[in-house]
């Protein structure tokens, strides 16, 4: 389970983050969750890296202007240049402590040099 307290983004929607239909944008959301799985993934690799695939994503409730919306990542697998990042987004309604699960995926990186070609991830000494 995430940390609620320590996201690694937390964003207000905003009214240019919209669909057709007034609701924040599903592509907004999943631009957010993976810049959230890549800061995770360059913090890991302690450099560049690339996203190469999301799993599905099931958008469990709708995300309106004005909400808080935090995204949590946790590394969940490393190999030997990829590793695999769970996230999940969470919305807060402005006038409430309420939150919500919206969503959540898996996106692999790979780590890569300056040339852009899969390089090792460093062993963590933790």
């Amino acid at each position: 389970m995430f940390d609620l307290a320590m996201p690694h983004i937390r964003v207000i929607a905003m009214p240019a983050d919209t669909n057709p239909a007034g609701d924040i944008f599903g592509g907004w959301l999943m631009a957010q969750m993976d810049l959230a799985a890549g800061n995770a993934a360059a913090r890991r690799a302690r450099g560049r890296c690339a996203t190469v695939a999301v799993d599905s994503m099931v958008f469990h409730c709708p995300v309106l202007v004005g909400d808080e919306v935090s995204f949590y990542a946790e590394i969940v697998k490393v190999g030997r240049t990829s590793m695999k990042i769970r996230v999940e987004a969470w919305r807060r309604s402005r006038e409430s402590d309420d939150t919500n699960k919206v969503t959540e995926a898996i996106f692999s990186f790979v780590a890569i040099d300056a040339e852009r070609r899969p390089r090792a991830v460093p062993v963590d000494d933790a």
